[in-house]
């Protein structure tokens, strides 16, 4: 039998420990597929005591020492963050070994240069695991769908996030009731700022935009909301009107007055129940794809967790060992390209505005006045209740953010109008 190739895993929490045990699992069925054995060379742990279930012989606390090792070919990267990730994934590179990673922070960061080290050095850079779990996801955008234009990305990307919105439909529990719960069942970490704000969606925003768009696209250039600011009145004005509440990580291309850009954001928005994206609870991922040759695409499934990421890890795994054994670099990523990123004000978007005002003779008129002199154009207005709790519900047609954005600046310094009690885009995703 030929000699095994060797992999060095750097980090042994949640994804880790799965991947550790899926190699031993699933030994005999990657060794048909790759044409070689794969075994475990090393693991680098901060904490060697804390992993009584991996053998003594393959812990280390050296992580360099172990992906610069002559015996290692492959690198699989699950430690998570910045540093000392990118240092050690540039030590491989230069000792000639292909990586598979896991981390959506660091890759959002500094993919460019990343890539670059990987196509210098020849070897191969995978990270399907990256964004949203145990989908095929990023090698469809990277090969698949090579041959085509993609127009735009939509995603629900996060599943924490999507976990709470999708009980505060279900019950009409308020955000940090919905919070609570999803942190009990463990969908919700015990500080989930990454998730609420919106930083997780951003990373991975930002690697499907420069995916899909041959672009060069950091967390940085991505627009960013969370979803602690909506409310259980929120999803009751969604659902009014055929909507549902999700946050959505949206890559699009744009057209502008000095030619094609990218428009990039994440931010809690209403979209039709008829779409397919609506339709997505839970703590699950879907990512919806229009090309303009394939059309419509829709990509669904578990979207976090060990064993699920895991199987991504392992995917990638195998597809560079099998280049290895071939002795060739995969696919790279291209940034051909080069399209800015459109800013947010520039985006043209929908506003759906709740507004506490007066009852009385001209308010209406006054409003819709405000709206028109930045140039947006209302779509339907409802007025619930009367007298003292008097509601003006908006919708708008489509308009630059930033003319929207002003619209209401303006509305919350007007007399007539008490107060600007909620502010969502709609998506008509069409």
């Amino acid at each position: 039998m030929s000699a095994p190739l060797k992999v060095a895993l750097l980090g042994c929490g949640t994804v880790g420990a799965s991947v550790l045990r899926l190699l031993a699992d699933q030994a005999a069925d990657i060794t048909a597929r790759v044409g070689r054995p794969v075994e475990v060379a090393g693991v680098a742990v901060r904490r060697p005591d804390r992993h009584p279930e991996v053998p003594a012989d393959l812990l280390t606390t050296d992580a360099r020492a172990l992906v610069t090792r002559p015996d290692v070919d492959l690198v699989v990267e699950v430690i998570g963050g910045i540093e000392p990730a990118r240092e050690l994934m540039l030590a491989a590179f230069a000792a000639g070994k292909s990586v598979v990673s896991a981390n959506k922070a660091l890759l959002a960061d500094d993919g460019v240069a990343l890539h670059a080290a990987a196509a210098e050095a020849g070897v191969d850079l995978y990270y399907e695991a990256a964004v949203a779990g145990a989908i095929p996801l990023l090698r469809p955008l990277r090969e698949s769908l090579a041959g085509d234009q993609l127009t735009r990305v939509v995603g629900i990307v996060n599943g924490t996030t999507n976990y709470i919105l999708s009980r505060m439909a279900e019950t009409g529990a308020g955000f940090a009731e919905a919070l609570a719960e999803a942190t009990e069942l463990g969908y919700a970490e015990a500080d989930p700022t990454a998730d609420v704000d919106g930083f997780d969606a951003a990373a991975k925003a930002a690697i499907l935009a420069s995916l899909a768009f041959h672009s060069p696209v950091a967390a940085s250039d991505v627009h960013r909301e969370g979803i602690s600011a909506v409310s259980a009145t929120d999803v009751a004005r969604a659902a009014e009107i055929g909507c549902t509440v999700k946050l959505l990580a949206i890559c699009e291309k744009v057209t502008g007055e000095h030619g094609d850009a990218i428009a990039v954001r994440v931010h809690p928005a209403m979209i039709p129940t008829t779409h397919p994206l609506a339709s997505v609870g839970g703590a699950f991922n879907a990512v919806f794809v229009e090309a303009e040759a394939a059309g419509q695409l829709m990509f669904y499934g578990q979207g976090a967790g060990g064993e699920p990421t895991a199987s991504a890890v392992l995917g990638d795994l195998v597809a560079v060992a099998r280049n290895r054994v071939a002795g060739v670099a995969g696919p790279g990523t291209t940034a051909y390209a080069g399209l800015p990123v459109s800013p947010m004000a520039d985006t043209p978007t929908r506003y759906h505005v709740s507004l506490d005002v007066a009852d009385k003779p001209g308010v209406l008129a006054t409003v819709a006045q405000e709206f028109a002199a930045h140039g947006v154009s209302i779509s339907t207005v409802r007025q619930d209740g009367a007298g003292e709790a008097a509601t003006l519900v908006i919708v708008t047609h489509r308009a630059p953010d930033s003319a929207l954005s002003a619209t209401i600046s303006r509305l919350r310094g007007m007399p007539a109008v008490r107060a600007v009690t909620s502010v969502l885009r709609v998506e008509g995703l069409a």
